[in-house]
């Protein structure tokens, strides 16, 4: 069998049966994370953002290869969480930019699109780091090019494509230090040739077998219980616009000649009917998200612009109560809890991630409008940060990630949004909280952003966890389930027990310059042994103030702040 044209049915397939495959190893991709800290999470973002990607495709089946990849793209941009998922949106981005023109591609625009796909997560990644998933990339659509030379049979050229993309992945460890003391490959650079096994399957007309054929999928496990924690903190009643109302408008020309359309307008006039708006437009189509009290409302004002398509509207109210009553309901995206948003905006605005209720409330308490439930094993999609920032109603707003793998997100989020959204990457939540004190509303976002940075550098951020299994990192042997103490990202004291760690790191991270230190007490750790820690710093540094909060937050027993 030889393929020596794609079409855009054939490619859409190759992308289902990608997302598909991706999912069935999800926890083999999450597995490989390189320290033992319980957020291993690089499989499941990839999975739900490549599978945003396929829903999108599956939605919008067609022909021409181009219409498809544009699909692809934008599926994949906004449902892109943390880096893995950003960076393979990414690929796909420039991917489907270099064929969006195109019906059907041979094998030499197969291989151009893959390199264009390079180029353009490159150019995303402010400092690219070889031996991760843009190695794998990259080699995979260099050996793609040379073959393409010769080779005009699709399918050949993409096993040749596969096998490279392996052998790169197979490398990872020798450019990347870490990985080699650890004794793994690659996570993102193994999730994307999982992909790769999906499309060339795919082709060939095969079926990969499911790495595992019992019990919920990681995706499924993880936003079950996401969503009954979220769904506790709020009562049904209080849900303002009941309907989660989705659709799109195809463009039809009468209509478009009485009533021109404006993206702008369009998202404007729709804001009166409801919150959670999210709205894309391109040539063709426009596609919306709210929730609306009448989405009958909303419905007919998108009726004055075209047809409407793939309408999906939801009962939030009677989800709500489902979850609470323990029922099983598929919903995928972490939930913002923001304050309602007023009708005229306001000046400023900051949108925030946290997890744990105790530090949401500490964000809203220091002048956060919206936070969003998030950070380890759960980051937020590029949609989920565009819909906060919607919600906060503001002329300029700043987002804080508060966790090195959303801030490609959040990035992500700000160029679909505007000049009027500002990135300041925090990537711990001391971080975070430090830019936020510094906020000036008297001031310009460009001069708020150097003041939030400026601040975000002077505090240092301590945490201790737990480790999820064996390894030996920087010198330290480590036990699964040792408790480990991470000074400003790096794993530097290791021990049996918690308050153990806690004080060892400390002694390690306070300075004498030091004054002030705030610990987040994490949902697992008890007031005896907070009053135990407290106890030991005030007798070890009479000069250090200390404060306590309860952070509630999951897995990381303690966060310390260190100005």
């Amino acid at each position: 069998m030889r393929i020596t044209t794609l079409d855009g049915k054939r490619f859409a397939q190759m992308v289902i049966q990608g997302a598909e495959n991706l999912g069935n190893n999800v926890k083999m991709v999450d597995a490989l994370n390189v320290f033992p800290v319980p957020d291993g999470d690089t499989g499941t973002n990839m999975n739900l953002s490549i599978s945003s990607g396929a829903k999108e495709v599956k939605n919008n089946t067609n022909p021409h290869i181009g219409k498809v990849g544009s699909s692809l793209a934008k599926g994949l941009l906004m449902g892109a969480r943390g880096n893995s998922g950003v960076i393979l949106s990414q690929l796909f981005r420039g991917f489907a930019k270099s064929i969006e023109q195109k019906e059907k591609i041979n094998s030499v625009e197969f291989a151009q699109a893959l390199e264009a796909g390079v180029e353009t997560a490159y150019k995303a990644v402010m400092k690219p780091v070889e031996g991760t998933i843009l190695t794998v990339a990259k080699d995979a659509a260099k050996r793609a090019k040379a073959v393409a030379k010769k080779e005009e049979d699709i399918i050949a050229l993409m096993e040749e494509v596969l096998k490279e993309a392996k052998a790169s992945l197979n490398r990872t460890p020798d450019l990347l230090p870490v990985l080699k003391e650890v004794g793994v490959v690659d996570s993102g650079g193994q999730g994307l040739v999982i992909v790769y096994e999906g499309f060339l399957a795919e082709l060939k007309g095969e079926k990969l077998p499911s790495a595992s054929t019992s019990g919920p999928s990681m995706s499924e496990m993880v936003n079950a219980e996401h969503h009954k924690s979220v769904a506790g903190h709020i009562d049904t009643l209080d849900i303002e616009f009941g309907y989660c109302t989705e659709f799109m408008v195809k463009f039809e020309q009468e209509k478009i000649n009485d009533n021109p359309f404006s993206e702008e307008q369009f998202r404007q006039d729709l804001s009166n009917h409801g919150d959670s708006l999210l709205v894309i437009a391109d040539e063709d189509l426009v596609k919306v998200h709210i929730h609306a009290e009448y989405p009958g409302e909303v419905l007919s004002y998108g009726q004055k612009y075209g047809s409407l398509i793939n309408l999906k509207i939801e009962n939030m109210r009677q989800q709500h109560s489902d979850i609470l009553d323990g029922e099983h309901v598929t919903h995928s995206a972490p939930t913002s809890t923001p304050v309602k948003p007023s009708k005229e905006k306001a000046e400023f605005g900051i949108v925030t991630v946290a997890m744990g209720s105790g530090i949401a409330e500490l964000f809203k308490s220091l002048g956060a409008g919206a936070v969003i439930e998030g950070g380890q094993t759960m980051n937020p999609s590029t949609e989920d940060i565009v819909k906060a920032v919607e919600e906060v109603n503001a002329k300029q707003v700043f987002i804080l990630p508060n966790n090195s793998n959303i801030v490609m997100a959040a990035e992500q989020a700000a160029s679909v949004l505007g000049e009027h959204v500002a990135v300041i990457p925090s990537k711990t939540v001391p971080q975070g909280m430090s830019a936020l004190l510094a906020f000036n509303p008297t001031v310009s976002l460009q001069d708020n952003s150097e003041l939030m940075r400026e601040a975000m550098g002077n505090v240092k951020t301590g945490q201790v966890t737990y480790a999820v299994r064996d390894t030996t990192i920087d010198g330290l042997t480590i036990e699964k389930d040792d408790f480990m103490g991470i000074a400003n990202g790096k794993i530097v004291v290791t021990a049996k027990q918690q308050l153990e760690v806690a004080k060892q790191l400390l002694s390690q991270m306070i300075g004498d310059e030091d004054e002030i230190m705030t610990i987040l007490q994490g949902e697992d750790t008890t007031d005896s042994e907070v009053e135990e820690l407290t106890s030991y710093l005030e007798s070890e540094y009479e000069d250090l103030e200390v404060e306590v909060h309860k952070g509630n937050q999951p897995l990381y027993s303690y966060i310390f702040s260190i100005e």
